[in-house]
């Protein structure tokens, strides 16, 4: 039975860390439910050129992700009546990345106002996993309230930091890190990082 991860994209910059989580998904053999809010669709066209359209949605992410797609469902992020807007519509849980502050307050609050909103509610009440990737900066007294009751509320915060001891030579290697974090808290295996062996720092200095 078709199990999937919902990959909810908000308005928040931060496109390449959807783009790298969503190809890593595929990669892994997993199946996605993908939800665009509205504002994501404007952040895709300032830092892509290119949108997902409700009825050309297939073509526009293939040509995002640059590559054949895999297992995906696309819900429009105004269809409430959508699958994962439901709790007995069975998926591993959540991830959404990037999330704005609005995004983060709204799911923090459980005002569901539009799918994506809905669907991490659901899944926050249903006990799965839901990871928060919020990439804004710096944050206000108000952000880290919504943050703290995410974590409260049993949602995994973990904010687009990269590092650097991996090594890392150009942009991408740093999204394909905080791509390898966010899959490591979903359970999901990867190859998108060279992970701390404790050795790094002592072999150079020998």
């Amino acid at each position: 039975m078709r199990k999937p991860w919902v990959v909810g994209v908000s308005g928040a910059s931060g496109t390449p860390y959807a783009k790298a989580v969503i190809t890593a998904l595929f990669d892994a053999g997993e199946s996605v439910d993908l939800v665009v809010s509205k504002a994501a669709r404007l952040t895709l066209i300032d830092e892509t050129g290119g949108s997902i359209r409700d009825a050309h949605w297939k073509d526009d992410l293939s040509a995002w992700l640059d590559r054949d797609l895999g297992d995906v469902t696309y819900w429009p992020h105004a269809d409430l009546a959508a699958g994962p807007s439901s709790g007995s519509y069975e998926v591993n849980g959540m991830i959404v990345v990037p999330a704005s502050t609005a995004a983060c307050a709204g799911i923090a609050l459980g005002l569901s106002k539009d799918l994506l909103q809905r669907a991490a509610d659901v899944n926050l009440k249903e006990k799965r996993k839901v990871i928060v990737v919020p990439r804004e900066t710096p944050a206000s007294r108000s952000h880290l309230v919504h943050l703290l009751a995410l974590h409260d509320a049993g949602a995994t915060v973990l904010p687009a930091s990269p590092a650097f001891y991996a090594g890392a030579r150009d942009v991408q290697q740093l999204v394909d890190f905080v791509a390898g974090r966010v899959l490591d808290a979903a359970g999901v295996q990867h190859t998108l990082y060279q992970r701390w062996r404790g050795d790094l720092g002592a072999a150079r200095l020998t």
